[in-house]
């Protein structure tokens, strides 16, 4: 049983596009989804983690750049996707610093299927040291597809804090679509918590630049 209904969901979004035309600015500012937990110590409980697709793509400039083999690697270019060879990898050198510049270059990674698991073979830890470890794809996806998979996907992970934000959205979205992303999010989030709605103590929503609105 959800605590929040559409309604509640869609108030904020109008308050959120009113604040966006006051101040217009020269982005697209990401709308997050801001959780604080109570009644959890998560140096003794279980810390959750967990990821969902969203219906709508939530973050439409997150960049993805494909470790392909030479069919990948001519699929993103026929696509206009960054790309990055065998070969290239290698020139990195397991270098620590060349492979910190790549994992932060890019926000997430795809890898054929035969590469993956190559990877650590040719990057050591450090991808997976940032937690953008690759997704697999395999030749019959499509490279576009795959990549706006991760880019309608979000995680909600517990760390050392009762605190978390994810991306849910963007303001040029429709209200239907932000409505749908937010309500699938928030009921995702409640159903990895041990106690539900009692672990939840707020919900706020808030665009980059504006102010934050709660929800619960």
């Amino acid at each position: 049983m959800s605590k929040i209904s559409a309604a509640a969901v869609k108030d904020i979004i109008v308050e959120i596009q009113k604040d966006r035309e006051a101040k217009p600015r020269k982005f697209v500012e990401t709308i997050e989804l801001q959780i604080g937990l109570k009644n959890y110590d998560p140096q003794r409980d279980k810390r959750f983690s967990g990821t969902i697709k969203l219906p709508n793509i939530a973050r439409p400039r997150m960049t993805v750049c494909i470790l392909g083999d030479a069919f990948h690697c001519d699929q993103a270019k026929g696509a206009g996707m960054e790309f990055q060879s065998v070969d290239d990898l290698k020139k990195l050198n397991k270098n620590k610093k060349l492979i910190k510049k790549l994992a932060k270059k890019y926000d997430a990674f795809l890898a054929s299927e035969a590469l993956i698991k190559q990877i650590p073979r040719l990057l050591g830890p450090g991808l997976h040291k940032v937690g953008k470890f690759p997704t697999p794809v395999s030749h019959s996806d499509s490279l576009t597809d795959k990549a706006n998979e991760i880019r309608a996907t979000i995680k909600f992970q517990l760390k050392k804090v009762l605190c978390l934000g994810v991306a849910v959205g963007h303001v040029e979205m429709t209200e239907d679509e932000l409505i749908a992303n937010i309500m699938l999010s928030v009921n995702f989030l409640v159903s990895l918590l041990k106690k539900h709605w009692q672990n939840i103590k707020s919900l706020y929503l808030k665009s980059s630049m504006g102010k934050p609105h709660r929800l619960f």
